[in-house]
């Protein structure tokens, strides 16, 4: 009987202070116009940005000039057939390559296309040759796209050779002795091979998780600002216990964000197009654990902001470290052991790698087992860190006040 009073006590006296503290940070969120910018401007604008800036997918035109000292029938007919593809133009046919690194550095062309002067006698005598590809690297796409003509075009016109070089008795033998294994290239998820495609869902993601640290990063050192003591939680009231407290702010974040991730995980990408084949319930129930796993983690952080200008000079420089480390702009594969353990340190990366598996990729909860579960522990972590923050602040606070009430009294015995 003692435990159901004591139970249905911390219920009766805990739930309106979970909905008190609720309605609370609402009011602070919705006074506050820095956090209403971190929390709703922000998220509307950037992805509609980032999608505006790569809604291209791919790099089509990509200027290239080309260094042809041989001027034989051969180097011509490469350079006619790579100015022929959708992703280059060949804008310049110069005679040495001073005058193509002239062009580079004036930023008229971003690739040069070198033939030896040997190109077509060694060809005719059945010799390999070399054509080589200079690009300016400050650029990855204008790479990307010359390469992919350059050796498109230079396995095509090598068969061709083949083939003339080493006639055989029937085309169906030609065929085989150009070709002996046929193969097609076929781009799964990504049929595009664009770049939007393959950034901006990362970019989503991340855009979750840095909005929320930003903005309740800014609501702790706000309070922090105004309470009279400096800490996080000001002693107004008595709480049953610190539960209240944390569950009641969460609850207010993931309110507001579950309207926020309509916007940007799934009305934005139908806007332009971006690979969109996951359940909707699964990634309902993947996202559940990271948006807690974020709130609780910016809890946790928020409790060392002192100022409303701190989480803006400590979290923002970390989304594009976040986002390399994710393993998505760079392969994880190739990811140093120590920025990995890092990188699982926040819920952005397990939250990147499992949304885009599921999103773009079709895959189950159960295919993404092991990002779900980092995620759910990140969770739990936080929630302790976030719990042990905020009792600290608020025995904090007591002892000041305590301090204070007593050396008023001994002020007023004095007299």
């Amino acid at each position: 009987m003692r435990r159901e009073h004591r139970l249905r006590y911390i219920l009766k006296e805990g739930l309106p202070d979970l909905f008190y503290i609720w309605r609370d940070e609402l009011e602070n969120v919705f006074k506050d116009a820095g956090v209403l910018i971190f929390f709703f401007l922000v998220p509307l604008v950037y992805p509609l940005l980032y999608s505006f800036i790569y809604t291209n997918e791919v790099v089509r035109e990509a200027r290239m000039v080309v260094v042809d000292p041989c001027d034989s029938y051969l180097s011509r007919e490469f350079t006619r057939r790579v100015n022929a593809t959708p992703d280059v133009e060949v804008v310049a046919v110069c005679p040495d390559m001073a005058e193509a690194k002239k062009m580079l550095d004036e930023k008229r062309a971003y690739g040069i296309l070198l033939f030896p002067p040997d190109y077509s006698k060694d060809l005719h005598e059945g010799r390999q040759t070399t054509v080589s590809l200079y690009c300016d690297m400050s650029a990855l796409l204008f790479y990307k796209a010359f390469l992919l003509a350059a050796t498109e075009v230079s396995l095509e016109m090598g068969k061709e050779l083949r083939v003339r070089n080493h006639p055989s008795s029937t085309d169906k033998m030609d065929q085989i002795t150009v070709d002996p294994i046929p193969y097609e290239s076929v781009a799964l998820f990504n049929s595009q091979n664009g770049f939007a495609g393959f950034l901006v869902p990362a970019i989503l993601i991340l855009v979750l998780q840095q909005t929320l640290l930003l903005g309740i990063g800014m609501l702790g050192g706000t309070a922090r600002e105004r309470n009279r003591f400096h800490s996080l939680v000001p002693v107004c009231r008595r709480f049953n216990g610190i539960l209240p407290i944390v569950f009641g702010k969460s609850l207010t974040y993931l309110s507001l964000y579950a309207v926020v991730c309509v916007w940007v995980l799934a009305i934005v990408p139908r806007l332009f197009s971006l690979p969109q084949v996951g359940e909707p319930l699964t990634l309902l129930g993947f996202l559940l654990p990271y948006l807690f796993a974020c709130i609780f983690m910016s809890m946790t952080l928020s409790g060392f902001m002192t100022s409303r200008e701190s989480p803006m000079l400590v979290f923002v420089f970390t989304s594009v470290v976040l986002l390399f480390i994710s393993g998505v702009s760079w392969p994880e594969a190739a990811i140093p052991p120590f920025w990995k353990a890092v990188g699982y340190l926040f819920p952005s990366t397990p939250g990147i790698q499992g949304f885009i598996r599921i999103n773009t990729s079709g895959a189950s909860l159960r295919e993404v087992a092991h990002e779900y579960g980092v995620l759910w522990a990140q969770a739990g972590v936080y929630f302790i860190l976030a719990c042990i923050v905020y009792r600290y602040q608020i025995l904090r606070s007591r002892k000041m006040i305590l301090r204070r009430y007593r050396s008023m009294k001994v002020r007023r015995m004095s007299r």
